[in-house]
């Protein structure tokens, strides 16, 4: 399995035995019991972000402030590292390198990349209005995936809101006038928010994340934004951050978000399926996808291949396919995300 340690992409299968080995049975056919494994993330320190990823959810980083946690990322902007157990040290990509493919699952041989990636975000200032291009336009100009993301809102203060699309069907020319005037925000769905609320944004949809919300963020596989208005502020070198109005307008569809529903889950589309658990919880991880388990309140226990571990707010851990069942007990809430055949 190459390239995962350096793009997060799949090559061709392994030897059989290997790949028996691997996907947890061994020659025999009997299921091999597998822990779930805890990632550490990557962090970054944009402008926006604050403290409370530190003394909230327990991230430790140099980072500062400390904007976000990729808390499960195979991007090569910034992988995740397992925490313990015989691949301690190791980021997510190499540990899929010698894993092997079938610890993924059969749902992501559809995938020649990692499809997913997952955020904390500690907002203490407004992000900038953005938007987030199609696949077929990212890979034809960005040599990545696009971006479809979904927003779990963990915490927001009093007053807090984003910008979720427009609030109204808008034309070019007037999208185009309005970032020109910089008039944007006028044209735009204002959301006041409170902890709890679930947001999907497919790729196209502008959007921006107010201050004082902390965020978990489900999104596929990239690092591609399009900043359209950025409220005359500068970065840390002292000079405008960067704005990419032309790519924004190919890119934004202008019309309002529109209504969406998931069922039984929080959200699902080809790259991630959420299920959010309020207190203990028993599932089971098969053959056809891992899961990835975030704590976003409390704490408990973990057991899952025949281990029991401690777990808490703030920690994100990845279960191979063919884990078999699972529970978590104690008094958690926890994001569970995985791929689901399409």
């Amino acid at each position: 399995m190459g390239g995962p340690g350096l793009q997060g992409e799949f090559s061709g299968p392994e030897s059989g035995q290997v790949r028996k080995k691997r996907n947890g049975r061994n020659q025999n056919g009997k299921v091999l019991l597998m822990p779930a494994y805890q990632l550490l993330p990557a962090c970054k320190d944009y402008i926006w972000g604050g403290q409370r990823l530190r003394t909230d959810f327990g991230i430790q980083s140099e980072q500062n402030p400390l904007a976000e946690a990729w808390v499960l990322s195979c991007h090569p902007d910034g992988p995740s590292v397992l925490a313990d157990g015989p691949y301690a040290g190791l980021t997510l990509p190499a540990y899929l390198e010698r894993a092997g493919r079938a610890a993924l699952g059969t749902a992501c041989e559809a995938f020649e990349k990692f499809p997913m990636l997952i955020k904390l975000i500690d907002a203490k200032k407004n992000l900038s209005i953005q938007v987030h291009p199609s696949d077929a336009y990212a890979l034809a100009n960005e040599g990545q995936y696009g971006k479809t993301e979904m927003w779990v809102v963990l915490d927001a203060e009093p007053g807090a809101f984003l910008y979720y699309g427009f609030d109204r069907e808008v034309s070019l020319e007037e999208f185009s006038r309005r970032v020109g005037d910089g008039t944007l925000t006028e044209a735009l769905r204002k959301v006041p928010v409170r902890a709890g609320d679930v947001f999907f944004i497919p790729s196209g949809t502008l959007h921006a994340i107010g201050a004082g919300l902390v965020i978990a963020e489900i999104q596929q596989n990239s690092n591609v934004t399009y900043r359209v208005f950025d409220y005359g502020r500068l970065g840390a070198d002292g000079k405008p951050r960067p704005l990419h109005v032309e790519k924004a307008l190919a890119v934004t569809d202008r019309r309002p978000a529109p209504a969406l529903d998931f069922g039984p889950h929080l959200g699902s589309c080809r790259y991630f399926t959420v299920d959010g658990h309020d207190g203990p919880f028993q599932e089971t991880c098969g053959e056809t996808s891992f899961h990835a388990l975030l704590v976003t309140e409390g704490a408990g226990t973990l057991t899952c291949g025949g281990e029991t571990q401690e777990i808490r707010k703030g920690q994100c851990f990845f279960l191979p396919a063919g884990s078999g069942t699972y529970r978590v007990d104690g008094g958690c809430r926890t994001l569970v995300s995985f791929l689901t055949p399409q």
